[in-house]
């Protein structure tokens, strides 16, 4: 079992847990991601790894409420402990393994849509541990659905907030902030690294495109066994078909096929609503076609 040390509330639905997982610590990187089980009959949930402390033995996960099995979390608390804490899965971030004096000479732009938060705070975390200053634009619907905007503001060069209704930060949208930083302002960057909602990179991507930016996007597709076994997140790169747990989660952002990969996301979608009604309402079978 693997113990909860911490839990934080972010925002409305969306929690940060310190988790007691000395192996997943000790050789995780950015970028990689788990895949956690609440008892023995639970639903293999991947979550990315928001932060971790080898000294300490614990792992930071972060995650919003969604579903079923994110539901039942929110009522998990300090002393509960899950069932199964599967990790480091995935590939880490592609520059953790070049030369730190070559990163140095990089310009990087992180983007982080709404959750993406959690995943491109380590990113970031650890070019700065090493000197290299990154500039980071954080987008959320609104100032109430901004998660660790202090932890990013100490690690990032610069912090740029967008917010769909204007309460914090730019009025619109991440992809307006980008332009601006290049085409009025005159930066120039090396690597866009963009995380988040899979419409948010799939125009982030289409813009760093037309501005020649290299970019690379997470996909955080339905995953079921994290190993590459089950094909479920598998998902067209070019003219390749990549599977997100074990090639990824990271890819070139101008050669996903996103439109694929929504679809895909919509695959399971009945199914999680009948699980939800059962979950609200103790609803079994009858209507909705669910067990007998």
């Amino acid at each position: 079992m693997y113990e909860i040390l911490k839990v934080e509330k972010l925002a409305d639905n969306t929690l940060l847990m310190d988790v007691k997982a000395p192996r997943v610590a000790k050789y995780c990187d950015p970028g990689q991601f788990l895949i956690v089980r609440l008892d023995e009959k639970g639903e293999r949930i991947p979550l990315t790894i928001c932060d971790y402390d080898r000294e300490a033995g614990t792992v930071t996960i972060v995650f919003q409420a969604v579903g079923t099995s994110t539901k039942k979390m929110l009522s998990l608390g300090v002393g509960d402990a899950f069932k199964d804490f599967v990790g480091p899965l995935g590939c880490a971030a592609e520059f953790v393994k070049e030369d730190v004096d070559n990163l140095k000479n990089k310009k990087f732009l992180f983007v982080a849509g709404g959750v993406g938060c959690a995943p491109v705070y380590p990113q970031v975390k650890w070019l700065h541990e090493r000197g290299i200053q990154a500039d980071v634009i954080v987008g959320a619907r609104n100032a109430d659905m901004l998660i660790l905007e202090e932890e990013m503001q100490s690690v990032a060069g610069n912090l740029y907030i967008a917010t769909d209704d204007g309460s914090a930060g730019h009025h619109g949208l991440v992809t307006d902030v980008i332009k601006k930083l290049v085409t009025v302002d005159g930066k120039a960057y090396d690597e866009c690294i963009a995380i988040g909602p899979m419409i948010m990179m799939k125009f982030v991507a289409l813009l760093t495109k037309e501005l020649a930016i290299p970019t690379i996007v997470s996909m955080n597709s339905i995953m079921v066994d994290g190993t590459g076994m089950c094909g479920a997140c598998r998902l067209t790169v070019g003219d390749e078909i990549k599977f997100a747990c074990v090639d990824g989660p990271e890819f070139d952002g101008h050669l996903v096929d996103f439109d694929e990969a929504m679809k895909r996301q919509q695959m399971y979608k009945a199914d999680e609503t009948k699980a939800m009604l059962k979950l609200k309402e103790n609803h079994v079978g009858g209507c909705c076609g669910g067990d007998q």
